[in-house]
């Protein structure tokens, strides 16, 4: 039920120093109206005037709560279906006058402006509306707020005099502070609090800074949420200005060394994250170079459909392998490089049983992600206390997003890297073809390749690494590394081998060394200038080498 307004001169400006303006008006329009009624309920009985909007009023007056109408306080009606019923001078100067400046004050009473202490708006649901399959451009284009955002400016620059909030979260608190302030607890009356029958709500200035910056935080992440909306809608390619929004996810320990402070952000709007999802079973907080070598982990691991174990160290991975089981695809990564897997990030695509339990324990692990663990499973993995226990509910597929990598005062963005290329796609480049069973280990090094850092190299038997090189300034290097791994832990499966690498071979000389170790098949994208030489040293040989004709460098 709405009220007429009371006389005028009851809650006119008042003069304020910073932080000392008392709440005696607050304006409620919302399109989330979860906890509203109760908030609009607790400010009407510290005696506070509650003007509304819209929807909002007629929720309110639902509820029994007494509103005075926006039309009432601006003199000016909501018109054009609600497009325009909050842009109104009144309001404007009700919300930015300074309460310590006089010639605003003048100007005020002048104008017969009346003042709002507090704004509560949240926005019409843009990213909601958009997020939905087959949303219109008119439905997209009618849920892009403008009062709501303006008000939401308005009282945030000026919060100082006029306090804002934006998040149902914080109603409660914002309540308790006013009943504190005023000297209100438990069903105390306001009548009790002071002598004129009016408590002295306040909200302190380190509240009001708080939350503006919740404020300024809600329409910047508002706003680039339209924007990349527009850009996606308007440019092919990159468009000329790059918008997005981050919430926190969490904070952590430290960051990648522990001088260093660190938090985790999802990318708002995207349709899941390296988190989600994720819900942790055991073990210590998960740290900086935790999630650093999770996300290597999940994008390897999201490239199998067999039943597949991706073990990552320093965010490069150091086994990897599909197999029947759960338990044979662990334990044919760890062979791969049992000294570099001490420590390590796990992630497998297969529930953890208790056999699969027994083998993980033998070792010290970080994080160890899955689908699900069985009860005796994580009873006995349980027992190592620091050990990290994730469990993956199945994730909502991802979109084509960008991807960013920070430089000095900008960022480099590119789109996703993907290993689309199929065998008929491919090149034989040697007189002798791949035997069908060197094709199927080539693709599945092929795609362990793409997930380590260049120049990398992934020599691959039977469905797993047995040798990896990573991160060398010369592939050749790359190539001497990835035999020692492989001759150090698993030598008699270098013989039949094959390898694959991530950029072309630039001499002969790393297919020799290959060769020379036993490898009998390579996969790598061609298009050197020595093309021939390379491979002319895998037919003298007897090798065979495929060309991918694209190459999936990872800096």
């Amino acid at each position: 039920m709405e009220k007429d307004a009371g006389p005028a001169g009851d809650r006119q400006f008042e003069g304020a120093a910073p932080g000392a303006t008392r709440v005696r008006r607050a304006l409620l329009s919302v399109s989330d109206k979860r906890g509203i009624a109760d908030f609009a309920r607790g400010l009407a009985e510290l005696g506070i005037e509650v003007v509304s909007t819209g929807g909002t009023a007629a929720a309110l007056g639902e509820a029994g709560i007494a509103v005075r109408s926006i039309e009432d306080f601006t003199g000016f009606p909501e018109i054009m279906d609600g497009r325009v019923k909050t842009l109104h001078p009144r309001l404007y100067a009700g919300l930015l006058a300074r309460r310590d400046n006089e010639a605003h004050l003048r100007a005020a009473a002048e104008q017969g402006i009346e003042p709002v202490d507090l704004v509560c708006v949240n926005l019409y649901p843009f990213e909601q509306t958009v997020a939905r399959p087959g949303t219109s451009e008119e439905e997209a284009i009618e849920n892009i707020d403008i009062g709501g955002p303006t008000m939401i400016r308005a009282a945030a620059k000026n919060h100082a005099f006029a306090a804002v909030v934006v998040d149902p979260a914080d109603y409660e608190a914002i309540l308790a502070e006013l009943r504190r302030s005023g000297g209100i607890s438990g069903g105390q009356s306001p009548e009790a609090s002071s002598g004129r029958g009016e408590p002295l709500c306040m909200i302190s200035l380190a509240t009001r800074r708080e939350l503006a910056a919740k404020a300024f935080a809600c329409t910047a992440r508002y706003d680039a949420a339209i924007a990349a909306w527009f850009g996606a809608h308007t440019y092919e390619g990159f468009p000329p200005t790059r918008t997005d929004a981050y919430e926190k996810v969490s904070d952590l320990r430290y960051g990648e060394n522990p001088h260093q402070g660190a938090a985790f952000y999802a990318r708002v709007g995207a349709p899941t994250h390296l988190l989600a999802g994720v819900g942790q079973l055991h073990g210590k907080e998960l740290s900086f170079n935790n999630l650093l070598d999770l996300s290597s982990a999940r994008e390897l691991l999201e490239d199998f459909e067999r039943p597949a174990c991706v073990i990552v160290k320093h965010n490069n991975p150091c086994g990897a392998a599909v197999a029947d089981s759960g338990l044979e695809a662990y334990l044919r990564a760890f062979a791969c490089d049992p000294q570099s897997a001490y420590g390590g990030v796990i992630a497998v695509n297969q529930r953890v049983d208790r056999a699969t339990a027994g083998e993980l324990s033998k070792q010290f692990i970080e994080v160890l992600l899955a689908p699900g663990f069985d009860a005796d499973a994580l009873e006995l993995l349980g027992e190592k206390k620091n050990v990290r226990l994730l469990e993956l509910a199945d994730p909502p597929p991802r979109d084509n997003e960008l991807e960013a990598k920070p430089v000095i005062g900008g960022q480099l963005v590119q789109t996703r890297d993907l290993v689309s290329e199929t065998r008929a796609q491919m090149r034989v480049l040697t007189a002798k073809g791949p035997t069908e069973d060197e094709w199927l280990q080539l693709l599945f090094a092929w795609k362990v390749c793409r997930h380590v850092r260049s120049n990398a190299i992934v020599i691959a038997s039977a469905g797993a690494t047995i040798g990896i090189g990573a991160g060398q300034m010369s592939r050749v290097d790359s190539v001497r590394i990835a035999i020692e791994k492989a001759q150090a832990a698993q030598p008699e499966l270098l013989a039949g081998a094959v390898l694959a690498s991530d950029a072309f071979f630039p001499f002969a000389d790393g297919p020799q060394l290959a060769i020379d170790a036993g490898v009998t098949a390579i996969i790598q994208p061609g298009g050197s200038v020595r093309d021939e030489e390379v491979i002319a040293a895998a037919d003298q040989a007897g090798v065979a080498m495929v060309a991918t004709d694209r190459r999936h460098f990872r800096h």
